[in-house]
């Protein structure tokens, strides 16, 4: 006898369950993604092709160029029908590039990915999939790959949950391309500000933790680049003279404490964090890795 269309084993059941799980799929929400740039033509197809690669289906991708002479410009007019917008011309620097972008940019959850970092196989979709999932969720945050200026795996970053402590008195653990959060907090606290030249993720991210907990998700979602030219190598002292007005705003009680032993607890608290957290046994999927050589880069 066969089943009636109506009884839980019927095919209206399954057309049900059916159209329940398209429809799951469907609500991604739509992801927008910044890249700032410049003269940086080395590594940003590498970088650009890492996006485009998601093929995620509600990607909005936005570069924003700071008017190179080198060849970025040709390498964005390559992909340029994959773009919701670009641009090349001269800008105040990475911050107000990014800027820019984020206000041009109309998705529901927003990044950013510099011109010589990477976004690995998946990323996006396990990010939509986390923000539609937790809704209550505004910020999020996951693991990282280093790489080496040729694009070749050099260690894991893998992370721990936030603590408020161990990020100002140890040093801002969280890897800026694998973190993504919603407009609505972005627009809540007012976005990136311009003052800040090389901790502007690190200001932002202290204000998005006044206003919601960030979540911590295990999984390697982006690849940082380090080399002796990075931005944050070469200009180290100046990034802490920043860092110490942060510490000054965000624990003015704590500012003018001896740093030493508040930089020695942060890193005790840190250390046996990862120690819970798997951080210092951590070994990428071999898929993982063998999809980094898609985008080495020869002669860098």
């Amino acid at each position: 006898m066969w089943p009636s269309p109506l009884s839980n084993g019927g095919f209206a059941a399954r057309l049900s369950r059916q159209r329940q799980k398209s429809s799951h799929r469907m609500s991604l929400p739509k992801i927008s993604i910044v890249t700032c740039s410049y003269q940086q033509g080395q590594f940003l197809d590498a970088t650009m092709r890492s996006v485009l690669d998601q093929r995620y289906p509600e990607l909005e991708y936005i570069v924003i160029d700071g008017g190179s002479k080198d060849n970025s410009v040709d390498v964005i007019q390559r992909h340029a029908g994959d773009l919701a917008y670009w641009v090349s011309e001269k800008d105040r620097g990475q911050t107000h590039a990014l800027q820019k972008g984020f206000e041009r940019a109309t998705g529901e959850i927003l990044g950013w990915l510099c011109s010589d970092d990477l976004l690995l196989p998946g990323a996006l979709q396990a990010v939509g999939e986390f923000f539609r999932d937790h809704p209550d969720v505004d910020m999020v945050y996951g693991d990282a790959l280093w790489i080496d200026a040729q694009g070749r795996y050099i260690r894991p970053k893998k992370e721990m949950p936030w603590s408020r402590f161990v990020f100002l008195f140890d040093f801002n653990y969280i890897a800026q391309p694998s973190c993504f959060w919603r407009r609505r907090l972005h627009d809540k606290v007012g976005g990136l500000q311009e003052k800040w030249n090389l901790n502007m993720d690190s200001d932002l991210w202290l204000r998005f933790a006044s206003a919601t907990q960030p979540a911590y998700h295990p999984g390697y979602w982006s690849g940082i680049r380090d080399y002796p030219e990075q931005k944050t190598r070469a200009l180290r002292p100046a990034g802490q003279k920043e860092w110490d007005a942060l510490i000054a705003r965000e624990a003015p009680a704590l500012a003018s404490w001896p740093r030493k032993p508040l930089n020695l607890t942060a890193r005790a608290l840190r250390v046996g964090s990862k120690l819970l957290h798997g951080g210092y046994s951590a070994k990428p999927p071999h898929s993982l890795l063998d999809s980094l050589k898609h985008y080495e880069i020869s002669g860098s």
